[in-house]
């Protein structure tokens, strides 16, 4: 399955007839340098509008790396290297001007919260507010929605003016998610946002990632393979720079999948 045809298909069909999803990412042939080695090897598959596309294996596999090519954050690493091709809705992202105009169509999720040093209000609307949006009742609607698409509203509707990094460590997680909404994105990249949350707002979480499936894409890294089953639809097994394996999560978890190393990982073997 890796280095399908698919990543130049508008559509295709799945195993039962039925038409899939258009392409929202293509990856074909990428490959990342930094100055001490490579960190993925002729990678493609691609990524398809509102599914959630799973990415699991062991540390230094190349799964931050590849978000990070997605994002363009080579720009602020002169050491990071990108070759190949990621497409997104169609357009080369190597080509693309307007760089910041691309990250405001991708919200990013860190594994350890990221909270700026504002109010949990201003958090959520920093991204509006820097897109020019200056009206305050539908600042507050933005504030609302996300909080509460991020379910974080009713833990937060009465302090809304404290200090976001006052908050628990998964309250700033699901802040996090918030502010990343409040872009409007049509890419979600969550890379390991669990790494700091206990497993009741985990689970708060993974509820939500389900409910936003229906309006955007999402990319989610884990190194919690049964993270990835619960959620994905696809999933993707990297390993040691390589993309081993792109398959339907079910098919992954059951040994629907051709290379050993993919089930040796699932099972629990190595990791």
């Amino acid at each position: 399955m890796v280095g399908s045809n698919a990543v130049n298909e508008d559509r295709s069909l799945v195993k039962d007839g039925t038409e899939q999803s258009p392409v929202k990412l293509g990856v074909e042939n990428l490959s990342i340098h930094y100055e001490t080695g490579p960190a993925l090897q002729n990678v493609s598959f691609d990524i398809r509008k509102n599914e959630i596309f799973g990415i699991i294996g062991p540390a230094n596999a190349g799964k931050t790396s590849f978000l990070k090519a997605i994002n363009r954050m080579d720009m602020f690493n002169p050491g990071m290297k990108i070759d190949g091709k990621i497409t997104f809705d169609g357009t080369d992202i190597s080509k693309v001007r307007n760089v910041y105009g691309l990250r405001s169509r991708i919200g990013v999720v860190f594994p350890l919260p990221v909270g700026l040093p504002l109010s949990v209000y201003d958090n959520v609307a920093l991204a509006p507010r820097l897109a020019g949006l200056k009206n305050k009742a539908e600042l507050n609607v933005i504030v609302e929605r996300c909080l509460t698409r991020a379910a974080l509203w009713d833990e937060v509707k009465d302090r809304l003016n404290s200090l976001g990094s006052m908050l628990s460590g998964g309250q700033q997680q699901r802040l996090t998610i918030a502010r990343a909404l409040s872009q409007d994105p049509e890419l979600l990249m969550l890379d390991e946002f669990s790494i700091a949350v206990d497993p009741v707002t985990t689970m708060r979480i993974e509820d939500v990632l389900k409910e936003l499936k229906n309006e955007i894409t999402i990319i989610l890294v884990t190194n919690l393979v049964q993270q990835a089953r619960r959620l994905a639809d696809r999933t993707a097994f990297f390993l040691e720079g390589q993309c081993v394996d792109v398959a339907v999560t079910e098919d992954l978890f059951t040994g629907e999948v051709s290379d050993q190393r993919t089930r040796d990982y699932v099972e629990g073997r190595f990791g």
